[in-house]
C-alpha cells in the first residue's frame, strides 16, 4: 500500500520531487567533496614530508661555517636523531635560461644542490628519491606548472648546458610562499657550477620527537651557532605547503555548510507545499481514524527515499569532480597513502547529510498534529493565524500603493512563514559576498602588507653577497637623485638574541630602518619610531609572550638593550617570525637588506625594475605587483574560481527556492486569493502584491546578508588567514561589485522567479475555492 501511494505521489509532484532531489544531491556532493579534499590535502602533505624526511629544524646560513662545531653540538645533544649540512648555490636569475626562457624576471631565489644523503630528499613525480646523472637537471615543479620548462628542454646555467630530465617535489620549498627554489644536479655538475654563484648552507636537524622542537631551538640559540639567515621548523613547512589549496578548501567548506542549510530550508518549502496540496486528503485520513504516525510514515518514507537517492548521487558526483579539484594537490604533493580513508570519509559526509535530512523531515512532519480534520476537509488548506501587523490599516495608508501595502502587510502578519525565505536570501547574499571579498582582498596590492612587506612599487633585495650595507647605500644614493622616485626606504636585517621570561634565549631577526614610509599591517599598536621601540610579528609576539607596552631585552655584541614593544604586525615571510626597530645598525655585516621605492608614474615600474636590475647586478629587483602575482598567483586563482562557482550556485539555488516558495504561497492562499478576486482585485493586482512580498523579504535579506558578510564573514576569513601568521584582517571591498552589481543580480533573478512562481494565481477561480 505504501509503495502504491508513494509512487502515485511522486508522479503527481514530479517538479517538487526533482527539485528536492537536486538540493539534496548538491548538499551531499559539497559535504562529501569538502571531506575528501581536506583529508587528501592533509594526507598528501604528510605523505610528502614522510617520504622526503623533511627536517624538523632548518637554519639557513650565509658566510663562514664551522662544521666541526656543528657536528659536536649535534652529537652531544640528546634530542638530535640526525644532522647534516647541505650546500645550496644561488645563481643570478638572469644567468638561468630554460628552453630559451630567461628567469631574469623571476622573484624567487633560484639555486642548485645535490641530492641529500640522510634526509630532506628531493623527490620525483613518482615519489621516489631522484639520483641525477651528469648533464641532467631536475627542475622545481612550479616551473612545470607555469610553463617555464618541460622535459627535454635545454637549460643554460652560467654558460653551461644541461638537459631537463624531469621535475622535483621539494617538501621545504614547493610553495611559492617559500622564497627559494632548489634545482637538482649531480655531484660532478655541482662542482662545475659552484663558482658561478654564492653558496648558502642549509643546517638541518631531525629530532627524536617533534615535541622536543621548542627545547631544541633554545639549545641551538644558546650554543651561539651559525644563524645568518632565516630558520624554519617542521610545522611551518607544513603550513606553507597547505596555504594555497587550504584557502580554496575553506571556500568550498564554507559554501557546503551554507548550502546544506539552504537544502534543509528547501526541503521544508517542498514539504510544506506538499502538505498544503494534500491538506484535504490528510484531513480525510485523520477523519477516518488513521494515526498521525501512520500518515507521517507515508511522507517520511518518500523523503527518506529521495534523501537516499540524492546522497548517493551527491557522493558519486563528488568522486567525479574530486579529480579536477585534486589535480593541484597531486601535482605538488603527490598521492595520499590513505586514499581509501578519504573515500570512506566522503561517504560518511553523504550519510551524515542523509541522517540530518530524515531527522529534519520527521520534525517538520510533526505539524500534522496541529491540522484540524474539519478545517482541512472544509477549506482544503491550513488556516494561518494572523500574528502581527495589526497596527497597519489600509484606511490609514497614505504612502504606498494599495497592492504594495497589502503585500508588505502580509509579510509582517505572517513572519514565521517568510522567515525561511529570508534566511535563504541572507545565506545567498553571504555566500555571494564573502568568497568574492576574500578574492578581492588577496588580489589587492595592499594584501602584501599582511605578508610583512611594505606597499610600494619597487623592491630590491640584497643578500648572499659581501658588503651588503655599502651596496645598499650605493643604491640609495642613486635613488636619491632619481627624479622618477618619490620616496624610498632602506631596511637592513640583523640577528639578535632575545631573552624570554624564563631566562631562555631566542634568536630573533630584526629589520632596522624607517618603518613609517612603507608600513605593514599592524594588529596592535604602531610602527617603531624611537630608538627604544620595537615591533614584533604575530608569531614572535606569541612565542615571546609579549604585548605592546612590554619590555624585551636583546643581546648583541656582548651588550644588552632594553626595548619597549610598540606594535604587533602581520607577517608570513621568513617563517612569520620577524621584528622591526628604528635604532641604528649595530654591526658592520648585516644578514640582508631590502630597499623599497615608490614611483610618481606607475607606468614606469617595469622599465625602472629593468634599469636597476641592469645597473645593480648584486640586487634582485622586482615590481611589487609582479612579486605578489608570482608569490600568490595560484592562491588568488584558486579562490577566484571557487568564488565564481559559489556565485553561480547560489543564484541558481535562490531562483529555485523563490519559485518553490511562491508556489507554496499561492497554494496556501487559494482561499484568500478567491476572496480578493470576488472583491474586484485583478490578476495583475495579485501579482503586484506577491511582487511586493518578495521585494520586502529580498531587501531585508540582502541588507542582513551583506552586514553578516562584512562582520561574521570577515571574522571567519580572518581566522583562517591568521593561522598563517597574518592578523587584523580586513576585507578589501569593491563597493560597486558588493553593494550594487551583486545585489542587483540577486534581486533581478529572485523577482523574475517570483513572477514565474506566482503565475498560478490566474488559474484560481472564485467558484472553485470559496466554500460555504
Amino acid at each position: 500500500m505504501y509503495y502504491r501511494i508513494i509512487r502515485g505521489d511522486l508522479r503527481a509532484g514530479k517538479l517538487i520531487t526533482l527539485t528536492t532531489l537536486l538540493f539534496v544531491t548538491a548538499a551531499a556532493m559539497l559535504v562529501s567533496l569538502s571531506a575528501i579534499l581536506t583529508v587528501n590535502l592533509a594526507g598528501a602533505i604528510d605523505t610528502l614530508m614522510t617520504q622526503a624526511k623533511t627536517p624538523h629544524f632548518m637554519q639557513m646560513h650565509s658566510g663562514e661555517l664551522d662544521r666541526a662545531r656543528l657536528t659536536a653540538f649535534a652529537e652531544q645533544n640528546g634530542k638530535v636523531e640526525a644532522f647534516q649540512v647541505l650546500e645550496f648555490v644561488n645563481v643570478e636569475n638572469a644567468r638561468i635560461i630554460i628552453g630559451g626562457k630567461s628567469l631574469a624576471d623571476n622573484v624567487q631565489d633560484n639555486g642548485f644542490s645535490t641530492q641529500s644523503g640522510k634526509f630532506d630528499y628531493l623527490l620525483g613525480l613518482d615519489g621516489k628519491v631522484i639520483t641525477p646523472a651528469d648533464g641532467e637537471l631536475y627542475v622545481p615543479i612550479v616551473y612545470m606548472k607555469d610553463g617555464t620548462a618541460k622535459a627535454g628542454d635545454t637549460a643554460v646555467i652560467a654558460g653551461k648546458e644541461w638537459t631537463v630530465a624531469g621535475f622535483l617535489r621539494d617538501s621545504q620549498m614547493n610553495s611559492l610562499l617559500a622564497s627559494s627554489k632548489r634545482f637538482l644536479v649531480s655531484g660532478h655538475d655541482y662542482t662545475a657550477i659552484q663558482a658561478s654563484g654564492s653558496t648558502e648552507y642549509l643546517i638541518e636537524f631531525r629530532l627524536k620527537e617533534l615535541s622536543m622542537l621548542g627545547a631544541f631551538k633554545n639549545d641551538y640559540t644558546s650554543a651561539g651557532l651559525e644563524a645568518n639567515g632565516p630558520s624554519i621548523t617542521y610545522p611551518l613547512f607544513k603550513m606553507l605547503n597547505a596555504m594555497s589549496d587550504g584557502l580554496m578548501i575553506f571556500v568550498i567548506l564554507l559554501v557546503s555548510l551554507l548550502v546544506v542549510a539552504v537544502a534543509f530550508m528547501c526541503i521544508r518549502f517542498t514539504l510544506l507545499a506538499t502538505i498544503e496540496r494534500d491538506t484535504r486528503e490528510i484531513g480525510v485520513m485523520k477523519a477516518i481514524g488513521l494515526r498521525v504516525s501512520d500518515i507521517k510514515k507515508l511522507y517520511l518514507v518518500k523523503y527518506a527515499g529521495i534523501a537516499a537517492l540524492g546522497c548517493a548521487l551527491g557522493y558519486v558526483l563528488s568522486l567525479v569532480f574530486r579529480g579536477m579539484l585534486l589535480d593541484n594537490i597531486r601535482l605538488y604533493m603527490g598521492g595520499n597513502e590513505k586514499a581509501s580513508l578519504t573515500l570512506l570519509l566522503g561517504l560518511g559526509g553523504a550519510v551524515l547529510v542523509f541522517l540530518a535530512i530524515t531527522g529534519y523531515v520527521n520534525r517538520v512532519l510533526g505539524r500534522f498534529r496541529r491540522i484540524s480534520a474539519a478545517e482541512a476537509v472544509r477549506f482544503g488548506t491550513t488556516q494561518d493565524k494572523s500574528g502581527g501587523a495589526r497596527q497597519l490599516r489600509l484606511s490609514a495608508n497614505r504612502l504606498l500603493n494599495t497592492n504594495v501595502f497589502l503585500g508588505v502587510k502580509d509579510v509582517l502578519a505572517r513572519k514565521s512563514l517568510y522567515v525561511t525565505m529570508l534566511a535563504v536570501i541572507i545565506i545567498a547574499s553571504f555566500i555571494i559576498t564573502v568568497p568574492r571579498n576574500l578574492y578581492n582582498t588577496i588580489a589587492a596590492k595592499s594584501f602584501i602588507t599582511y605578508m610583512g612587506v611594505g606597499n610600494s612599487d619597487l623592491r630590491l633585495d640584497i643578500q648572499q653577497t659581501d658588503n651588503i650595507a655599502a651596496k645598499a647605500a650605493e643604491v640609495a644614493a642613486v635613488m636619491e637623485k632619481d627624479p622618477s622616485i618619490s620616496r624610498y626606504a632602506v631596511l637592513t636585517t640583523e640577528s639578535f638574541t632575545a631573552l624570554k621570561e624564563d631566562g631562555a634565549e631566542e634568536r630573533i631577526k630584526i629589520e632596522l630602518g624607517d618603518h613609517s614610509i612603507f608600513p605593514v599591517k599592524y594588529a596592535k599598536g604602531r610602527a617603531p619610531a624611537a630608538d627604544h621601540e620595537m615591533a614584533l610579528s604575530v608569531m614572535n609576539a606569541d612565542e615571546l609572550g609579549k604585548q605592546p607596552g612590554d619590555v624585551i631585552t636583546l643581546k648583541s655584541g656582548g651588550q644588552s638593550i632594553n626595548l619597549t614593544v610598540c606594535g604587533i604586525y602581520s607577517d608570513v615571510t621568513n617563517g612569520g617570525k620577524t621584528a622591526k626597530a628604528a635604532f641604528a645598525s649595530q654591526a658592520a655585516d648585516v644578514m640582508w637588506s631590502v630597499i623599497y621605492a615608490e614611483l610618481d608614474d606607475k607606468a614606469l615600474v617595469s622599465s625602472k625594475a629593468g634599469e636597476y636590475a641592469d645597473r645593480f647586478s648584486f640586487a634582485k629587483v622586482s615590481g611589487v605587483d609582479e612579486y605578489v602575482a608570482q608569490t600568490f598567483g595560484p592562491t588568488i586563482s584558486s579562490v577566484g574560481t571557487a568564488s565564481r562557482i559559489a556565485i553561480v550556485m547560489m543564484l541558481l539555488i535562490s531562483v529555485l527556492v523563490t519559485v518553490l516558495f511562491m508556489r507554496l504561497l499561492v497554494a496556501k492562499d487559494r482561499y484568500p486569493i478567491a476572496v480578493m478576486k470576488s472583491l474586484g482585485f485583478t490578476n495583475a493586482d495579485l501579482r503586484v502584491q506577491y511582487f511586493a512580498r518578495a521585494a520586502a523579504v529580498l531587501v531585508a535579506g540582502i541588507v542582513l546578508g551583506t552586514i553578516l558578510a562584512n562582520t561574521l564573514g570577515e571574522g571567519l576569513a580572518g581566522a583562517l588567514i591568521g593561522s598563517f601568521g597574518a592578523a587584523s584582517f580586513e576585507f578589501v571591498v569593491d563597493p560597486l561589485e558588493a553593494y550594487l552589481f551583486s545585489p542587483l543580480m540577486l534581486a533581478g533573478l529572485v523577482l523574475i522567479a517570483t513572477i514565474i512562481g506566482t503565475s498560478g494565481t490566474g488559474h484560481i477561480t472564485i467558484s472553485g475555492h470559496i466554500k460555504e
